[in-house]
């Protein structure tokens, strides 16, 4: 069997607060994304979300449905969207091929019954993150390329928070039902992102933390602004955030991190800032 799938439950704030390590971690880290010649698959009570990584190295591999969805095929109720974080790979949808190279996207419509991921290289593998979110509506599938993306720079090395925003699957690249994606660059330097702080109750959100040196790690903040807990994690590991959650984090290097979100609008913007000085 290639696919693997767990499921998590949404958690109220009040409870979280009892949490400790071991449960905070059991609950909102997903620490098994990437996987050589396997789908692995984190499904969420939080807006339904889906989590996951598909690494083909000697095979190819085709996205099947997993039990929760009650489902004749993945994206029968569904829409996807596609990171590739490794090699040169491509995903056939329908039997048409889309090749993506590092860092470039693939947003795919709801109803395509055939997703079908491999290599180029089976020695540099490609490494497909997935996030997926129920769907009203069947829009194109459609790549989105690194030059496709928005762009913003924000934050500043006076405050170890400069980073680029890359926006590549949101609703004024390609159009979606909820589901958008993008990608945070810290600069050399710099270690925290997100910050400062802030929720957005319309919308959960999944942090995907990669090109984290071995040796490092990225201590990832959530919770209550007035009641934060901490999260350590390593590279190739995502973490959910609840809409009632700071998502932020802080490296002992600078690491590049996808944002995934669904919920109840497309506008990005659409967020309450926390007072750095007000966080506890």
């Amino acid at each position: 069997m290639t696919t693997h799938y767990q499921t998590r439950y949404a958690a109220s704030p009040q409870d979280v607060k009892n949490y400790d390590t071991n449960r905070l971690r059991d609950e909102f880290l997903i620490s098994n994304v990437m996987e050589d010649d396997a789908i692995n698959l984190v499904y969420s009570h939080y807006d339904r979300f889906i989590t996951g990584g598909v690494v083909p190295v000697k095979n190819e591999l085709k996205l099947e449905s997993i039990d929760p969805l009650k489902a004749n095929y993945f994206l029968e109720r569904r829409e996807l969207g596609i990171i590739n974080v490794g090699g040169k790979g491509t995903v056939s949808v329908n039997g048409i091929d889309y090749q993506l190279d590092y860092k470039e996207a693939l947003y795919i419509g709801r109803e395509n019954k055939d997703v079908i991921f491999s290599s180029e290289d089976a020695t540099k593998p490609a490494k497909f993150y997935l996030n997926s979110t129920p769907a009203h509506k069947t829009f194109p599938t459609k790549k989105i390329g690194r030059e496709d993306a928005e762009v913003v720079e924000l934050g500043a090395l006076e405050t170890a928070n400069a980073r680029t925003i890359r926006k590549l699957i949101v609703n004024s690249v390609v159009e979606t039902c909820q589901v958008q994606m993008g990608m945070t660059e810290l600069k050399t330097g710099s270690v925290w992102n997100t910050m400062p702080a802030h929720v957005h109750d319309r919308r959960m959100e999944v942090y995907f933390y990669f090109e984290v040196p071995e040796d490092q790690a990225v201590c990832h903040f959530m919770g209550e602004p007035e009641e934060t807990r901490h999260i350590w994690m390593a590279n190739n590991q995502a973490v959910i955030s609840p809409p009632w959650s700071i998502h932020s984090g802080s490296g002992t290097s600078n690491y590049i991190f996808i944002w995934g979100m669904a919920g109840e609008n497309l506008d990005y913007g659409d967020m309450d800032h926390c007072n750095i000085n007000e966080l506890k």
